[in-house]
């Protein structure tokens, strides 16, 4: 299956909230290299917000201000994301969430990944190959799957049971014909995101 062959950045992130240009930021990042339905590397960290977190936003992912002490911040570890995913394809679960985040912060450092990068949504493909669901959120789609869930709205927990489930969604695509990556990334890319940042008193265009 040749899309299989193709190395992909599955990632996830959790953060104060939902809107990185009203000030929410990164808690914590995860995100796992997969081939040939193999995870072959990881990377994670929590990320020093630099900022106060909402106890809503504490309720939903368990993540403390405590367990943030010590954590870099994310001008220290996303620097580390652009060399993780090199060249390879982004996958999410609504993975333009995580790459408004991911890219949004990069700007503010004058950083940002490959423009070229191609990205797959795994929501996309379950809204495509499971249209009876009344929900598509990442649990419900494992369990409609057969992937087993663990410890779910935890960055590498949910990367990792993304990458299950996007395993199990190449399996479907190529059942109905979509072998190429080709014809992958044409039914559910999703564009990087570009974002125009006022930064000492320099605009820079991401």
């Amino acid at each position: 299956m040749l899309c299989k062959s193709m190395e992909y950045v599955i990632i996830d992130v959790e953060t104060t909230g939902l809107s990185p240009a009203e000030g929410d930021r990164i808690v914590e990042i995860g995100a796992v290299k997969f081939k040939n339905g193999v995870i072959i590397d990881s990377l994670e960290s929590f990320i020093n917000p630099e900022r106060d977190i909402p106890i809503q936003a504490q309720r939903v992912n368990n993540i403390t201000p405590e367990m943030l002490t010590g954590a870099p911040t994310a001008a220290e570890f996303l620097p580390k994301v652009i060399d993780f995913a090199g060249g390879a394809c982004l996958v999410g679960h609504n993975v333009k969430f995580d790459l408004d985040f991911v890219c949004f912060q990069l700007a503010l450092i004058g950083r940002r990944l490959n423009a070229d990068l191609p990205s797959v949504d795994t929501l996309k493909m379950s809204r495509y190959f499971l249209p009876h669901l009344k929900s598509h959120r990442l649990t419900i789609v494992a369990n409609v799957l057969g992937v087993k869930v663990l410890d779910a709205h935890r960055a590498l927990a949910d990367v990792e049971l993304t990458a299950h489930v996007f395993n199990r969604f190449l399996d479907l695509a190529c059942r109905q014909g979509m072998e190429s990556f080709v014809d992958l990334h044409k039914a559910f890319n999703v564009p990087l995101p570009k974002f125009q940042i006022q930064a000492h008193h320099q605009s820079a265009l991401f």
